[in-house]
């Protein structure tokens, strides 16, 4: 039996969409019933895990080209056909992915349930899960069109075409409208801001890739450090040392549960070589290994972020507690040789875009070679994919609010870039925190991937009371497994503040109620 709206479910109720700058190619209308899914909460970041149980919905689907630049776009709405909130939530891709994969559609299922329509786009990439088939024109030329497409230009038609096809379909604009994304869809909802200031009243970005030409160098950074050396660890190694650092570190903040908060004190303290020699099990290998002289220098290369030649630190590196073998620093020894396993970000990112060769050989290069690459990236593409404008006045007057979030112990994406990129709004806007609010989280991995620690999953509607009625995220709740297993809640807070232990006035560290907001640096 149609709901109430199925029937408008048609292409006809949407022969008004149009776009400046864009034609249309072709545009389909399907009612989606009885749909079901398990959405859980890494597909969708600062929101618990949802049940989605025989929901209707409107999906749309828009073809369209910019005229003479020889694209084609894809644009997807779904629409609850019943208990709409009124509202939009477009939904960020990940990696070079724009958005319209799995991660994403379960994302979406996520926002049907909530009530909300929504809404993603391909930047005219397609299916493609990296950039190998669309970077390219031919060597030698970069297919400026679609990275245009993907850096922002998609993120405007997306937010415009969202906006008409609910209004067609309900018979008003949405009230409200919010951008939730991680990663690649971190990166994503600061360029809207940036950029597109009135595309969205508030927008949830996690771990951004902003500054891509420091942070993909940035990736690459301990490859290259192990082939300048000649010598490629065991990834137990690298395993123990971050053991040996978590052991050391993970008082200072004055709780004993096996998070890292205090990474900047454990920087000054820790120091790897001091490991070289010790003896432990390589469960890997089923033998007993010392840690050695390379893997320390490796470890102290990834934690010290890119140096160039002269020996200038050119971006910040990740923090001590974080599992190296699962990013960066990747080894595979199973031939009996160590050799490197660069990230495929990175090293696509250097050789088809910067290098713009496929076949292209980064691992022979020499460190000034290394840094003029660097260097010629920014030069190609700050401009086009950098999202680093501090500038958010726009989206300031606009009334827009921002929250960023970042794991401490994030694999790929150093966590300092975020904390730069808001330290340098902060110098711009001395009001930053009444729209921006950006939050730090120990002991969690790349968008809710690894680690002891759980998601800002009250994050998302936080940001809503925040836009709709004015209250300012304070704080926010967490989970962090212990040492023993066991689950305890905690908090994290608006940097520059850090989460504090009250120990006075209460005994009971596995309770949110016993911490609160503080900006001494030696919180906890």
């Amino acid at each position: 039996m149609a709901t109430p709206l199925g029937s408008r479910c048609v292409p006809a109720t949407f022969q008004n969409l149009s776009l400046f700058g864009a034609e249309v190619l072709s545009l389909s209308a399907t009612l989606v019933t009885n749909y079901s899914a398990s959405v859980p909460a890494i597909d969708r970041f600062t929101q618990p895990p949802v049940e989605v149980q025989n929901a209707s919905f409107c999906n749309i689907t828009v073809s369209y080209t910019h005229p003479g630049q020889n694209d084609a776009l894809v644009v997807e709405a779904w629409l609850p056909a019943t208990g709409w909130n009124r509202r939009l939530q477009a939904v960020g891709g990940g990696g070079f992915v724009a958005g319209r994969s799995d991660p994403v559609y379960s994302a979406m299922s996520g926002a049907i349930a909530d009530g909300y329509a929504t809404v993603t786009t391909d930047a005219g990439l397609g299916t493609a899960p990296d950039p190998t088939t669309w970077a390219l024109l031919s060597p030698g030329n970069v297919n400026l069109y679609d990275l245009q497409n993907l850096a922002s230009v998609s993120l405007e038609d997306e937010a415009i075409m969202a906006k008409s096809i609910i209004k067609s379909y309900y018979g008003q604009p949405p009230a409200f409208s919010y951008w939730n994304g991680c990663s690649q869809g971190g990166r994503q909802g600061l360029m809207l801001a940036q950029r597109y200031p009135t595309a969205y009243d508030g927008i949830a970005a996690g771990a951004p890739a902003l500054h891509w030409n420091d942070l993909f160098p940035s990736m690459q950074w301990p490859q290259q450090f192990m082939a300048m050396l000649g010598q490629y660890p065991h990834a137990c190694e690298l395993s123990a040392i971050t053991s040996e650092a978590i052991s050391a570190c993970d008082k200072l903040d004055g709780v004993v549960d096996g998070v890292i908060s205090d990474v900047d004190g454990c920087l000054t303290t820790f120091d790897p070589f001091k490991t070289v020699g010790r003896a432990f099990h390589c469960t890997q290998e089923n033998r007993t290994l010392e840690i050695s002289l390379t893997a320390a220098a490796v470890v102290n290369a990834t934690w010290q972020g890119i140096r160039n030649a002269e020996g200038a630190q050119l971006w910040p590196g990740l923090n001590p507690g974080t599992d190296l073998t699962a990013g960066a620093a990747i080894t595979n020894c199973s031939s009996g040789t160590c050799v490197g396993v660069p990230l495929a970000l990175s090293s696509q990112w250097l050789s088809l875009f910067v290098a713009r060769d496929p076949s292209f050989d980064l691992s022979r290069l020499s460190h000034a070679a290394f840094d003029w690459l660097a260097h010629q990236g920014k030069q190609r593409y700050d401009s086009v994919i950098g999202t680093d404008d501090a500038d958010l006045s726009a989206f300031r007057q606009a009334g827009g609010k921002l929250v960023t979030f970042h794991g401490l112990i994030d694999q790929l994406v150093p966590s300092k870039g975020i904390e730069k990129y808001y330290n340098e709004v902060s110098a711009l806007h001395r009001d930053v925190h009444g729209f921006y609010r950006h939050f730090e989280v120990p002991g969690m991995g790349h968008c809710l991937v690894g680690g002891p620690s759980g998601g800002p999953l009250k994050l998302f509607d936080q940001l809503r009371a925040w836009v709709e009625n004015g209250t300012a995220p304070e704080q926010t709740p967490v989970q962090v497994t212990d040492l023993q297993g066991n689950l305890q809640n905690r908090i994290v807070c608006p940097y520059p503040q850090k989460p504090v232990f009250n120990n006075r006035s209460c005994a009971a560290v596995a309770e949110a109620r016993c911490w609160s907001c503080s900006r001494r640096v030696t919180a906890l």
